[in-house]
């Protein structure tokens, strides 16, 4: 199959790149409906024993694409709404399929994945990033939660953190992210891929060996956080989602400031809690000299 939006390797240790580096890997619907193709075909390779999803260029992914003109000739070919679309009925629909099922499903995946961030993963980039098993980051990556359509900033930061993250609407630093929990390890940029793929290589191995072994033990952890609540409130925060969505109570800017996820707002309040945040040691302190 021939992807047009990701880069697919299969192997033991199979890699999912986003594609899209003029739009710092926008999440269009196409981008979508090729990973979802590209877990199938995980699915189907036996000599498969792990993920990596990945980003090419300079960010992991810089959230939902709004409007380039691939994105909306997809929804005009296949009949799906359009990211501006007044008629919320179409779009609650598409949303759905695209950013919670699809979504859902591959937390669920039976075999490890491991996201691999850098540069920017805002708002739908987090999405996808904690959707896989285990997340490895740059020493500089930038985050943005927010209220998206798969809203799993509670669970991946902790109730009172997400408050005070979300609340202030500010980007997290990897480190900061290393700290709740939502990342599992960070490196330097130039050390990221290579341990990345050596720590994937050791999970496929032992998923290759003991294939139901290594599925029960993922399978149990995240049943053990649908037991706490986990997919019932994705469920059920999508539907407030979609009732601000369709209110219009939701903030929105320019897009060169940012749009949906207000990244110019995002980065300001980022830099008035620097201070905090570099006596916590949670973020390197600016040697610029400006």
């Amino acid at each position: 199959m021939e992807f047009q939006h990701i880069i697919y390797q299969p192997g033991k240790v199979a890699r999912i790149i986003f594609n899209r580096p003029q739009n710092l890997n926008a999440q269009g619907y196409l981008l979508l409906e090729e990973v979802d193709q590209a877990f199938k075909m995980v699915l189907a390779d036996d000599g498969c024993g792990a993920i990596v999803l990945s980003g090419a260029g300079r960010a992991f992914c810089a959230g939902h694409d709004l409007g380039t003109e691939e994105q909306l000739r997809y929804c005009e070919e296949h009949g799906l709404a359009r990211p501006q679309e007044p008629d919320m009925r179409r779009k609650v629909s598409d949303m759905y399929e695209f950013y919670v099922k699809k979504t859902l499903a591959w937390r669920n995946f039976p075999k490890p994945t491991v996201a691999m961030v850098h540069g920017y993963c805002i708002y739908a980039g987090w999405m996808l990033a904690a959707a896989m098993d285990v997340v490895f980051a740059a020493e500089d990556t930038l985050f943005l939660p927010g209220m998206v359509e798969y809203f799993s900033a509670p669970w991946d930061l902790g109730p009172r953190k997400a408050k005070e993250i979300l609340l202030e609407h500010r980007f997290v630093t990897a480190e900061e992210a290393l700290a709740c929990g939502f990342v599992n390890r960070i490196f330097p940029p130039d050390r990221l891929e290579r341990e990345t793929l050596d720590y994937a290589s050791r999970v496929a191995d032992n998923y290759r060996a003991a294939p139901a072994w290594t599925g029960t033990i993922k399978a149990a952890i995240n049943h053990m956080e649908d037991a706490m609540g986990f997919s019932s409130e994705i469920e059920a925060a999508y539907t407030s989602f979609c009732l601000m969505y369709g209110l219009g109570a939701h903030s929105a800017a320019a897009p060169n400031k940012g749009g949906f996820a207000r990244t110019d707002v995002a980065r300001r309040n980022f830099e008035l809690s620097k201070p905090w945040l570099i006596n916590q040691g949670l973020c390197e302190p600016d040697n610029s000299g400006d």
